[in-house]
């Protein structure tokens, strides 16, 4: 397995042979298929303010591996760039040996530019609830296990913090999960970009198993309930030419 490959003691089914693990690799399948098509969720109810609009607002999501989450708002119409990496600790361990370990602070995550003319931050939000991760599972999502691997938002600053709580709590009371949702909401904290190696693993591996059973059901389910936002081209892709 090369070095850029998850680790296997974290990715239930991947030998160091490169082989599949039977039984590991019908769990994923079947996690995946489970929630192939997203939860359907009701749009935030209350939305940060739009105005003054000065140019392109950032999101920072963390929501288990970033590839996955990095391949769906790529594909998401008026997401400028995406751009995975760590977010919640300190930059002397945002890297993905220690990250990886689950010993320090810092969550997979993926920075989100988007223009506010085309589309909100609670609109990101309804996809990263709906379609993007699992908002009940914790300290992990599908095959990957550790607190690096939560679910967490983190926000920008109070106004964007106060929007994600509210919709929090929305979901909460409309009861649309089996289980409760076990996001946490940060303010403030830093992003700092994960290794080159990582951005557009997902379309740059399209064949890798892992993006195959874990991430590539995510992309189709946000073309699935998103279809008005979906767009083929990613949006790191179409910025590169």
């Amino acid at each position: 397995m090369s070095t850029q490959e998850k680790n296997p003691t974290r990715h239930a089914g991947l030998l160091l042979s490169g082989a599949i693990f039977l039984g590991g690799a019908i769990w994923m399948y079947t996690a995946a298929a489970a929630s192939k098509g997203g939860v359907a969720i009701p749009a935030a109810a209350q939305t940060a303010s739009q105005t003054p609009i000065d140019g392109t607002r950032t999101a920072v999501l963390a929501g288990g591996c970033f590839w996955g989450m990095e391949s769906v708002f790529e594909h998401v119409d008026g997401v400028t760039d995406v751009v995975s990496g760590y977010a919640g600790g300190t930059e002397e361990h945002a890297n993905y040996r220690d990250s990886s370990s689950g010993r320090y602070d810092d969550a997979e995550a993926v920075r989100i530019s988007y223009d506010p003319e085309q589309i909100s931050y609670a609109d990101l939000l309804q996809i990263y609830f709906s379609v993007a991760h699992d908002p009940t599972q914790v300290n992990r999502q599908g095959p990957d296990r550790g607190p690096q691997y939560r679910s967490e938002i983190f926000a920008a600053n109070p106004a964007q913090a106060e929007v994600a709580n509210a919709y929090i709590e929305q979901l909460t009371q409309a009861d649309v999960f089996s289980r409760p949702i076990a996001t946490k909401v940060s303010v403030g904290e830093h992003f700092f970009p994960a290794e080159s190696y990582h951005q557009n693993y997902a379309d740059l591996h399209p064949n890798s198993m892992y993006i195959r059973i874990n991430d590539a059901p995510k992309v189709e389910a946000l073309k699935s309930r998103f279809g008005q936002r979906y767009r083929e081209r990613p949006a790191n892709l179409a910025a590169n030419g």
